[in-house]
């Protein structure tokens, strides 16, 4: 799978950016450090001016690039659901069981996340961590309606999306496919943090991965 996603291009809405950060060295600098900053020191903590320190750049030529640590957080999310999304539709493709593409469709999205050594300036394991802790900042704020209409959100939609088109393969008469989709893809997040944090009100463990879970969830679910 790396061979092929070494060829791939992940695509951003293009006004989550001011500058493409792919299209040079510091961008792509930027994108490395704040995913490795973000990780240490928490999102709220993260500035723009403690990025340019570890960058040896003044702030104001992270802000070429991007206008706020909103949109870079949500630049890094919308390249994580890319990235997801392409690992998808390769692991699902030309899979003729619809139970078995579903599978591997909810094992992409909510297993452990090993870094991509094809992508050299993004730590995708790291940027999971993220993703599990910081993502909901994305959505809960007053903004989230226009910049859903801005379609900041799409890919993140689209990944659901395509669960949901699997999940009526499997089961056509159920009739909660976007709810167990969307509850899925959010809710493995909330159990990768709940087993990292709150061991107490989770099954989920180093025995008991989230994948197990909603593997054996879906197919009680829609085997009805």
């Amino acid at each position: 799978m790396n061979s092929i996603l070494s060829n791939i291009s992940i695509t951003v809405n293009p006004k989550l950016f001011v500058k493409n950060p792919e299209t040079s060295d510091l961008g792509k600098k930027i994108i490395q450090k704040s995913i490795l900053l973000i990780d240490e020191i928490g999102f709220e903590n993260f500035t723009f001016k403690k990025l340019g320190e570890q960058i040896g750049s003044n702030e104001s030529s992270i802000y070429r690039y991007f206008e706020s640590k909103h949109k870079l957080l949500l630049y890094l999310s919308s390249w994580y659901w890319g990235w997801l999304e392409y690992r998808m539709v390769i692991s699902t493709t030309n899979i003729p069981d619809p139970m078995e593409k579903l599978i591997r469709a909810i094992t992409i999205v909510t297993e452990k996340i090993e870094d991509d050594s094809t992508t050299l300036h993004i730590n995708e394991s790291i940027l999971n961590k993220i993703i599990i802790a910081e993502f909901t900042k994305t959505l809960l704020t007053k903004e989230v309606d226009e910049e859903n209409k801005e379609g900041f959100f799409l890919v993140y939609k689209r990944v659901i999306n395509r669960i949901i088109d699997i999940i009526q393969e499997v089961n056509p008469d159920y009739a909660f496919a976007k709810s167990l989709a969307s509850s899925i893809v959010e809710g493995s997040l909330h159990q990768h943090f709940l087993k990292d944090h709150l061991k107490t009100i989770t099954n989920c463990n180093e025995n008991n991965s989230p994948t197990q879970f909603y593997v054996d969830l879906v197919q009680k679910i829609l085997n009805k």
